[in-house]
């Protein structure tokens, strides 16, 4: 019996570093896949179908809800976001390990669904301030929005302790080798390994 995957979940306010994260992971991971969401927004123009979301319009959407499509899916400035849960439950079987690159309320969906098979991490900017300051250097975004994203930070930074990991991003490196290390010793757990335990 092959080793079980996991799903990692990894949430974190806007502008801290998340992304940056989980794109090395995905680079550096053989065994971990990314989890493509389904979206109603329209694509941006870089995007591609099936690759970075699946483009889908809120009929279907809303179908897939109904027939309990979505692991865990959301409603974010008028448009809908959602996992897969068929895609997700596949992977796992076949032993290999899903990112998720999602909100606190959508980790809390999977942790509801899954249980114990999913891990969830929460990164944390250095501070506050430090977080104002990389979302207004981004210069993409207006003093509305960033005002908006701060709040929902303040909100997303207080049901942190209810992750089961914590992982600060004041040096990118330091963050980047937690990861990694979490993720390797979530992979050793006895109920993802059957196949260690059948040898003896």
């Amino acid at each position: 019996m092959p080793r079980r995957g996991l799903v990692l979940v990894v949430s974190a306010p806007s502008g801290a570093g998340k992304t940056t994260l989980c794109k090395r992971l995905l680079q550096e991971d053989p065994e971990i896949a990314f989890s493509v969401s389904y979206t109603t927004r329209p694509p941006r123009p870089n995007e591609r179908h099936g690759h970075d979301y699946f483009f889908v319009d809120r009929e279907t959407f809303e179908r897939m809800i109904a027939e309990d499509d979505f692991l865990e899916w959301a409603e974010v400035y008028g448009n809908l976001y959602g996992t897969s849960k068929s895609q997700v439950l596949k992977r796992l079987e076949e032993g290999r390990d899903v990112l998720l690159d999602i909100d606190v309320q959508g980790a809390f969906q999977v942790r509801q669904k899954l249980g114990r098979e999913a891990v969830l991490v929460f990164i944390l900017p250095p501070s506050l301030e430090e977080l104002e300051r990389r979302l207004r250097s981004r210069e993409t975004e207006d003093e509305e929005t960033i005002r908006r994203r701060l709040s929902v930070a303040r909100k997303e930074i207080e049901r942190a302790k209810d992750f089961d990991y914590l992982v600060l991003n004041d040096d990118l490196e330091e963050a980047y080798q937690t990861l990694r290390a979490i993720l390797r010793a979530e992979r050793q757990r006895p109920f993802r390994r059957p196949d260690l335990l059948e040898r003896f």
